[in-house]
């Protein structure tokens, strides 16, 4: 699987750098663009799911422990953690995003039956994924409902609730816009009060959280260390971030808003990671100085992450809906609510047994990268040497998105 993983980044990085070649300056516009500022907030709200909130503040000890694990020596615990969710592994995103939005239009091969149906089992096990990643990390968060170790019945109507909130919201593509905006300001609301529980009326001063911020540097000093797995966590990251590749690249794809190649790359590799970077920045202060988030600051990272949840699978199951033609319009409001709260439910359980992994996932899209690869070299070539930019039926029109059902 290691083998796998590495050709898998190798070949990403390289099909980055041809775009880059051959399609740097071209204009990107996809089909129901937006503003720049609503594609950087559904790209991060749809981009990324609970483990950013909920995962740091369990991680940061064992990065820290050079002993058990000597591969993390290179850098701090912060650099780590940083290196797991930041700026370089979001290139992943931009290869699929642009893929989609101007060599897919022409090339057609995700449109190959056996293709789409590898693709939206992809889909449809991440958003699974999603929702377990939720379910497992609540007993650490809430220890107050329940011993600190085991899920709860409240635990899973929590999950629940979640999966029906995403699944209603995804009834109607409006509801993308303000989802991703609103999410975008809770997690700068989050942000700026745990930021306010650890500087301030505390020990440490606020420089403090620039000497956190300054840590950093160290992935930046350090970047080739992660473009391949460190050990078999770092792995299960890769594979978690080649899962959500493929379609939050045919998600985002349709909101590109006119930027031009290399301004989409530069875009998706800088905005997301300056707010995970104060994000971590803060938590690192959590984790260092040894101060208890257990009450209202674990009651706000829980609501967050939910919210986070919820977007990531209203994106996803529009997206396998859409794909599978098991639409609002097709199968009626309420056949639509019921058939994906009752499949997205099961699989989360599938997930809680152990019976499904996400590394499986993950190497699912590396085979379709290869296989998409080879489709174009084999029959595709002419046609993707010829592309000159977005399909032409792809106008810039930012009020489309309040027509669009």
């Amino acid at each position: 699987m290691t083998f796998w993983l590495s050709a898998g980044i190798i070949f990403t990085l390289l099909a980055i750098a041809v775009i880059l070649f051959k399609w740097g300056t071209v204009r990107c516009v996809g089909v129901t663009p937006v503003r720049t500022f609503t594609f950087i907030a559904i790209l991060f709200t749809s981009g990324l799911d609970v483990g950013l909130i909920m995962f740091p503040l369990t991680e940061f000890a064992g990065y820290a422990d050079i002993k058990a694990s000597p591969e993390y020596a290179f850098a701090n615990p912060l650099a780590i953690e940083f290196g797991f969710w930041g700026f370089l592994i979001w290139g992943f995103y931009f290869l699929t995003c642009f893929y989609f939005c101007v060599i897919e239009p022409k090339v057609k091969f995700f449109e190959i039956a056996w293709v789409k149906l590898i693709n939206n089992i992809v889909i449809i096990g991440t958003c699974a994924f999603t929702a377990f990643l939720l379910l497992s990390n609540l007993p650490w968060y809430l220890p107050s409902l329940g011993d600190g170790e085991s899920i709860i019945p409240t635990f899973y109507l929590m999950v629940f609730a979640a999966i029906c909130f995403a699944v209603y919201s995804s009834t109607d593509i409006k509801y993308v816009r303000f989802l991703s905006i609103s999410t975008t300001w809770l997690f700068i609301a989050l942000i700026a009060f745990m930021w306010f529980g650890a500087f301030v009326g505390s020990d440490a001063q606020t420089s403090a959280f620039v000497d956190n911020l300054a840590l950093i540097g160290s992935y930046f000093g350090n970047i080739h260390e992660f473009v391949l797995p460190l050990n078999d966590y770092h792995a299960f990251y890769l594979f978690w971030w080649f899962a959500w590749s493929i379609m939050i690249g045919q998600f985002t794809s349709r909101f590109v808003g006119g930027l031009k190649t290399y301004q989409v790359l530069a875009a998706m590799l800088i905005f997301p990671s300056i707010p995970i970077a104060i994000w971590f920045s803060v938590l690192y202060q959590y984790h260092e100085a040894g101060i208890a988030t257990a009450g209202l600051k674990n009651i706000a990272m829980v609501f967050v992450g939910v919210v986070f949840v919820i977007n990531s699978l209203d994106s996803l199951i529009r997206l396998y809906t859409d794909n599978l033609n098991l639409t609002v319009k097709r199968l009626g409001k309420f056949n639509y609510i019921a058939l994906n709260v009752v499949a997205l439910s099961l699989l989360t359980l599938l997930f809680k047994f152990d019976f499904l992994q996400i590394q499986w996932v993950g190497a699912l899209v590396i085979a379709l990268f290869f296989g998409c690869a080879a489709f174009i070299g084999y029959s595709k070539l002419k046609t993707v040497k010829n592309i000159e930019g977005s399909p032409k039926d792809n106008k810039l029109d930012y009020t489309k998105i309040e027509t669009v059902s």
